[in-house]
């Protein structure tokens, strides 16, 4: 309660202001009585004090050393029965109450101490009851809210309203994620420069200025199993006097802490099962490509599409840390990866394999289309994991998957890159998986384009029986893999040399193709390997 509203109250009738009115604002939480000195060293803060200044009538002088107590000790005011013992207030004490902005109440000689102690404190605990009444019925409203599943958003327009001020919930980097606005006012990019500069209290109001613009925000630190608080942002300024508002905050800010709570633990829950079936799906751990597609489609993973395959590791881990140290890090670098992909326009999907973080891009594009993209998402990843973490992040990449039944081999791949890099003493890099066999290149062609060469390169054996199909092919492929060696060809055939030699003049025929042409061998012994991996897609 306010000074200037306790001085409405009909036992304060006929008392006079008559010194510090710049600090009628005080706010007053308890009232007490001076008939002593030694209650100096008691005095506390927010506290009104009235005295008839008995102990003050033979040294005027003293008021000054009182009021100096006063202040120091933050106190609201000083109430004196002027008339009864000192008569006048000494100038000195008038200056210094101005100065210090202590009011200096003049009561009338007829009016009892003991009744304005009495009828400030009942005003003043009507008032606390009252505000308490609120905060509760407050409490019990966003309550019902989370009990019948209403969700963040509701709880926020319904603060919004008790509050006559638009919300906005902050994460533990200052980002915004759910607003009663706009999500895409310009200020907000203003708010992650200023996480380090909020003091540990329990709210704090600041001003930011864009465009021209002045914005005020209040921010209530909301609590919950991270070691670092999210936010909850009002959009206008909220005094600490402001009792009301700040108690009906409070309980909101309690509701939403275990709002934040049990979706994280749902989110949590959805995170291992990703992370479990990634991890079956890399150590080929299901019987069937049919089972590996039907699992995939309850995390949105299409076999259409071609991935591109990251895995990344913080550099140098610190070994001192804690198991909950560990464990607190990486949640941390999962979120921030994840605000990033939220934010990429390109879909991706996010695992967690042991130490390493796996990001996914799904494109029907090829590596040429979308290399800028995907290294400049990686890249904004590596910066916003070193701002917020002090710790720099490493990738390693493949090139792409056709496939999704391929992403075990492409996440090998993106693996043996990352340990390269590492092995090269390397930090806060990108290195990209380089191919070593022929197969490994032959993975990167499109699968269509694949099957276009393959039924191009043995189209003149394509209408022959089936019997005399099989026996050309096999001929035609041990005598490719026996160096073009008619002997060897026969001894592991089992044939007589005379006949290998009919059936490969037979495929040169049907085929139109010198085999003594090392071109036309070449793309034969290729036809040959992307026959596998069709038979294998």
């Amino acid at each position: 309660m306010f000074m200037k509203d306790l001085l409405n109250l009909p036992v304060f009738s006929g008392a006079v202001v008559a010194g510090g009115r710049e600090g009628l604002d005080h706010e007053v939480n308890t009232v007490n009585m001076m008939d002593a000195p030694d209650i100096i060293s008691y005095l506390k803060p927010n506290e009104l004090l009235v005295t008839t200044a008995f102990h003050l009538k033979d040294n005027p002088s003293s008021l000054i050393d009182l009021l100096e107590k006063m202040h120091k000790q933050g106190c609201a005011g000083l109430g004196i029965k002027t008339k009864r013992f000192l008569n006048t207030i000494p100038p000195q004490a008038v200056d210094l109450a101005n100065r210090y902005n202590i009011p200096i109440i003049d009561i009338p000689n007829e009016t009892s101490l003991g009744d304005i102690v009495h009828q400030s404190l009942s005003c003043i605990l009507d008032t606390r009851t009252t505000e308490l009444h609120q905060a509760m019925k407050a409490h019990q409203q966003f309550t019902q809210l989370s009990i019948k599943g209403k969700g963040l958003d509701k709880i926020l327009q319904s603060l919004s309203g008790l509050i006559g001020s638009p919300m906005t919930l902050l994460n533990h980097q200052l980002r915004p994620f759910i607003s009663t606005g706009s999500l895409e006012d310009p200020v907000y990019s203003l708010f992650a420069g200023i996480g380090a500069f909020l003091p540990k209290i329990s709210f704090t109001s600041f001003s930011l200025h864009d465009n021209g613009t002045q914005k005020t925000f209040t921010l209530f630190p909301i609590s919950t199993h991270k070691k670092q608080p999210s936010y909850l942002a009002v959009h206008r300024f909220i005094p600490q006097t402001d009792r009301s508002a700040v108690l009906t905050i409070e309980q909101a800010a309690n509701v939403i802490a275990f709002e934040l709570m049990k979706e994280n633990a749902l989110k949590q829950k959805t995170q291992r099962l990703r992370n479990e079936f990634f991890t079956n799906f890399m150590n080929n751990a299901f019987s069937s490509s049919e089972e590996i597609l039907n699992r995939a489609k309850e995390f949105s993973l299409s076999n259409e599409n071609r991935f591109f395959c990251a895995a990344g590791r913080i550099d140098q881990p610190d070994k001192s840390f804690s198991l909950a140290e560990h464990q607190w890090e990486s949640e941390l670098i999962y979120d921030t990866i994840e605000e990033e992909i939220q934010r990429a326009e390109e879909k991706m999907q996010l695992f967690v394999s042991e130490d390493k973080f796996i990001i996914l891009m799904e494109t029907k594009e090829n590596w040429q289309d979308n290399e800028y993209s995907f290294l400049s998402f990686l890249k904004a990843i590596q910066s916003a994991v070193e701002t917020m973490l002090q710790k720099t992040i490493s990738f390693g990449i493949n090139t792409y998957a056709e496939q999704l039944v391929r992403l075990p081999e492409s996440y090998k791949e993106a693996v043996n890159a990352l340990s390269y890099g590492a092995m090269l003493g390397k930090n806060e890099f990108i290195e990209s998986y380089q191919p070593k066999e022929v197969s490994e290149i032959l993975r990167m062609i499109p699968y269509e384009q694949m099957e276009q060469f393959y039924q191009n390169t043995f189209q003149g054996l394509v209408n022959e029986p089936k019997k005399d199909y099989d026996l050309l092919m096999q001929t035609l492929s041990v005598y490719l893999e026996s160096h073009c060696q008619l002997s060897e060809t026969a001894k592991r055939l089992f044939i007589h040399r005379n006949t290998v030699i009919y059936r490969l003049e037979k495929c040169e025929e049907l085929l139109g193709r010198s085999l003594k042409d090392p071109e036309q061998t070449l793309c034969l012994r290729l036809a040959f390997r992307i026959k596998v991996l069709l038979e294998n897609r």
